[in-house]
C-alpha cells in the first residue's frame, strides 16, 4: 500500500510510524485513519516486529488531533476498527506501543499517546483535551484513559478545563515516563525500545495482556484466571520459555525468537 499521510521505516524489529501531515501540525482526517489502520494491522501481524514508536513528522506536533478544518469544510468523518489513526480502539495488540510526542499533542492527538504503552516526550511537547473549547468531546478514548491513568480529580483538572499541560507537569503527574531535550523524542523512544527488545517478546507480550486484562477485573479473579490468557498459554509453550533459563544457566545472552 502506497502510504500518503504516515510513514514507516523498520530498524530490526523495531517499526517506527510516523504520522505525516506536517502542514496542519499531523492532524488526522478519515483517509488517514483508515491508512493507519492497515499500517498497525501489519505491525501486528508481522512476527519479526516486536515493538512499534509512533512519532510526529516536524519538530513542533505529535499530532494536533482531529482536523477541524477538514471537518469545517464538510469533510468525510470516520475511522475503521482501530478507532483514531487506527489505535484508540485496538485492544488486541499485545506488542508494546511507544508514543515519541515532539511537540504539541492535542485532542485526538493525546489520545494517541494515552493508548500508547509509554510516552517518551521532549521538551516543548505540550499536552491537552482541548475539545470542550469547540463543542466537543475526548471520545476516542482520553475521558476513559487520562482517569484510569492518572486518577479522577487530576484528570477531572485537565479535562474539565480544556488547559495545556507542559512535558514538565505531565511527568509529575505520571502520564510521562521520560522528558528528553527537545528534538530527542524519538532517540529516547528507540532507547526504550531497544531496552524491551533485549526481553522476550513471548514475555512481554503476556505481560501486557496479563496488565490490560486484569486491570478489568478484581485482583483475586485476574490471579486465578492469568494463567489461561492466551498470550500466557503462547509464553509457556514457545522456545523462549525454555531459551531463557537455558541461557541464564550456561551465563549467555539468550537468542530469542519470538515463539
Amino acid at each position: 500500500m502506497e502510504l500518503k499521510f504516515s510513514k514507516v521505516e523498520r530498524k530490526g524489529p523495531i517499526t517506527i510510524i510516523t504520522l505525516s501531515r506536517p502542514e496542519v501540525y499531523n492532524a488526522l482526517h478519515t483517509d488517514a485513519h483508515f491508512e493507519l489502520q492497515k499500517v498497525f494491522d501489519d505491525f501486528a501481524a508481522d512476527p519479526a516486529q516486536w515493538v512499534a514508536i509512533v512519532t510526529g513528522a516536524g519538530d513542533k506536533a505529535f499530532c494536533a488531533g482531529n482536523d477541524l478544518k477538514w471537518q469545517a469544510a464538510g469533510g468525510k468523518r470516520g475511522w475503521d476498527k482501530g478507532g483514531f489513526a487506527g489505535l484508540t480502539a485496538r485492544f488486541d495488540c499485545d506488542k508494546p506501543i511507544i508514543a515519541a510526542v515532539n511537540g504539541v499533542a492535542m485532542g485526538g492527538g493525546f489520545e494517541i499517546a494515552l493508548a500508547c504503552d509509554l510516552i517518551i516526550a521532549s521538551e516543548n511537547a505540550t499536552f491537552a483535551l482541548p475539545e470542550p473549547r469547540v463543542g466537543l468531546a475526548a471520545l476516542a478514548g482520553g475521558l476513559h484513559r487520562l482517569p484510569r491513568q492518572i486518577g479522577l480529580k487530576r484528570a477531572m483538572g485537565m479535562i474539565l478545563t480544556a488547559r495545556h499541560v507542559s512535558a514538565k507537569e505531565s511527568f509529575e503527574l505520571g502520564f510521562v515516563n521520560e522528558v528528553v531535550p527537545q528534538g530527542e523524542a524519538l532517540a529516547g523512544a528507540l532507547r526504550w525500545a531497544e531496552m524491551i527488545t533485549k526481553n522476550s517478546p513471548m514475555s512481554i507480550r503476556a505481560s501486557k495482556q496479563t496488565i490490560r486484562k486484569g486491570l478489568a477485573v478484581s485482583l483475586e479473579q485476574a490471579i486465578e484466571e492469568q494463567r489461561e490468557y492466551p498470550a500466557v498459554k503462547a509464553m509457556v509453550a514457545s522456545q523462549d520459555y525454555i531459551e531463557g533459563p537455558k541461557a541464564f544457566s550456561e551465563k549467555r545472552p539468550p537468542n530469542w525468537v519470538g515463539k
